[in-house]
């Protein structure tokens, strides 16, 4: 019943932040709520790995999380101008 409640909690952090990235005025306020979007779809996937006692969850959302930060830098290096 508690997983429920995080389940949701986390869910709806992440359709804020997609309200964010689609409502951004600026190009570097969407790649944030990209960046904070994907960290909170991180912790989702670690939360169904403790409900469902299953370790391939944390395993596939430690790989996420780090192909999202090479991505995020490579956007962050794009935005700033350093990628042509």
């Amino acid at each position: 019943m508690i997983g429920t409640v995080y389940l949701v909690i986390v869910g709806l952090g992440v359709m804020l932040c997609l309200v964010r990235m689609i409502k951004g005025p600026t190009a570097p306020d969407r790649a944030v709520a990209l960046d904070t979007a994907v960290t909170v779809t991180t912790a989702l996937l670690v939360l169904i790995g403790l409900i469902l006692k299953r370790q391939i969850y944390l395993d596939v959302s430690l790989v996420y999380a780090v192909l999202t930060f090479i991505g995020s830098v490579a956007i962050a290096r794009y935005l700033e101008g350093g990628i042509e």
